[in-house]
């Protein structure tokens, strides 16, 4: 299986492609810029939903559902909204299909009155439903985060990371206050960056996006941004403060505490299996998936090895992995026992270290004669005998210290390729092999200069970026700090 990955080093696009698909995660559908996501792909994606639906909850979200088809006057009610997307829908102009001279044609009188879009996002129809839930104060704030499918229309697709349709979670909530609506969007930014460090062991860098590069119909956007293997970024979750601008377009206001006609204010944020290939391109190799433990689908698999012509060989291995099991399950570890005999053990660990298993243990009859097992690291090369009597302790300390050493790798990997610089020349060398901190005048004249002549683009203004005052490496106006360039996926 490894054998069918290409090297990072020789060709790193195909090198994703090649493990997101050898690993069983996804695979092309029959239609153009669509994806397969198989058992192994969804159960890390489900994995990740139920991480994040917790978080959300805990912080007083709950889930609805809201429409597929949005009427296409609902998205020209925002002006920014349907410039942002208008390229990305697909539309749906017809309800009903016939047979005309042995052919399946589009039935021309079955014309719908007013085409509808395939949802890109929802903003539009959940703000029409709000302008009938709210009516008080007393009804805000309104929590709600929808768990769904999105399409937007894509030239260039690739697994996970860009595709026509993808899933998705889409927060949208509803304030009495422009500054409880800020705090709220500030506040899923920082759940956002919870889960991608302390998850997906994916250190990330926050703060707002230029105008350029907000959502549209924000008025600001929030971002983590993350490093992968090739120095690229990743945009790995948003969250948008929307304003009044989605409350005035569908006409949506309350009567506040002082008896007053309001407009509500308003976020939206949401993260996509696009992080799917963000864990496969900040942890994986060259020989596959490394999962970080705490979202690994299979934390530990075991597997039994015996000759098939010595039964009391096999009984006595498979007893001893049942209790093994057993142990492990109790522990709280996602345990799986690869018992099938039509395979070698050879294959196996070929094909779990292909998936990315964090442990794998092997249990022969001298393992067993010795009370031990054969335990091995994803993340690193070689094996051990580990005590049977103390493996439950092992195995949970050894998924610990797995999650804590991938986000320690990632963060010096991201620290040590992001680079300070003055001058446009420096900057155009060092942001061939990742991160750059310079400063920007401001101006989208700029921002669009460097990026035509450079490929990259400002990924975030930095929350934690110091008070230095600069000028611009391009155009030597004032800067009043730096900003986080880098090229991105």
């Amino acid at each position: 299986m490894a054998d069918a990955i290409t090297p990072r080093n020789q060709d790193y696009s195909q090198w994703y492609v090649d493990v997101v698909r050898a690993a069983g995660l996804a695979e092309y559908s029959p239609v153009r810029g669509s994806m397969i996501i198989p058992p192994n792909g969804y159960a890390l994606w489900e994995n990740m939903q139920r991480a994040l639906d917790g978080m959300f909850k805990a912080t007083g979200h709950r889930n609805a559902y809201f429409p597929l088809f949005i009427p296409q006057s609902f998205l020209a009610r925002e002006a920014e909204h349907v410039e942002g997307f208008a390229k990305e829908c697909a539309v749906v102009t017809h309800y009903r299909l016939k047979t005309e001279d042995g052919e399946l044609i589009v039935d021309p009188d079955a014309k719908l009155e007013e085409p509808l879009i395939v949802r890109p996002t929802s903003e539009t129809i959940i703000w029409d439903a709000y302008s009938r839930w709210i009516q008080s104060w007393r009804d805000l704030p309104i929590l709600i985060n929808q768990w769904a499918n999105v399409v937007r229309w894509e030239m260039r697709t690739r697994l996970f990371l860009r595709t026509s349709e993808f899933l998705w979670q889409e927060g949208h909530t509803a304030h009495a206050t422009e500054q409880e609506a800020i705090e709220e969007a500030r506040r899923m930014l920082d759940v956002y960056t919870t889960f991608a460090e302390e998850w997906m062991a994916m250190p990330v860098t926050r703060g707002p996006k230029t105008a350029s590069e907000r959502f549209p119909g924000a008025v600001d956007t929030f971002t983590i941004e993350a490093m992968m293997q090739d120095g690229k970024a990743l945009q790995a979750g948003t969250s948008h403060f929307l304003g009044q601008n989605f409350a005035k377009a569908f006409d949506c206001t309350f009567t506040n505490q002082n008896n007053e006609q309001e407009h509500v204010w308003a976020t939206s944020w949401g993260v996509t299996t696009r992080l799917v290939g963000a864990l496969v391109m900040t942890h994986g190799d060259d020989q596959g998936l490394i999962l970080p433990p705490r979202l690994a689908p299979m934390q530990a698999v075991v597997v039994p090895i015996y000759r098939a012509n010595k039964p009391d060989d096999k009984a006595a291995v498979l007893d001893t992995v049942a209790t093994i099991r057993r142990e492990l399950e109790v522990a709280g570890v996602r345990v799986h026992v690869d018992a099938r005999e039509e395979q070698r053990p050879g294959w196996k660990f070929n094909e779990y270290e292909v998936q990315g298993v964090p442990l794998r243990l092997a249990v022969g009859p001298r393992d067993v004669q010795n009370g031990t097992v054969e335990l091995a690291r994803r993340d690193r090369d070689g094996k051990e005998s580990v005590p049977l009597d103390t493996l439950a302790d092992t195995v949970t300390s050894l998924l610990d210290e797995i999650q804590r050493g991938l986000f320690q790798q990632a963060r010096d990997r991201r620290d040590s390729r992001t680079t300070k610089v003055d001058s446009y020349d420096a900057f155009k060398e060092a942001v061939e092999d990742g991160f750059v901190l310079a400063h920007w005048d401001g101006t989208p004249e700029t921002e669009a200069r460097i990026k035509e002549e450079t490929k990259a683009t400002i990924r975030c203004i930095p929350f934690d970026r110091d008070d230095e005052q600069g000028e611009d490496m391009l155009t030597g106006q004032p800067s009043e700090g730096r900003v986080l360039f880098a090229r991105a996926y």
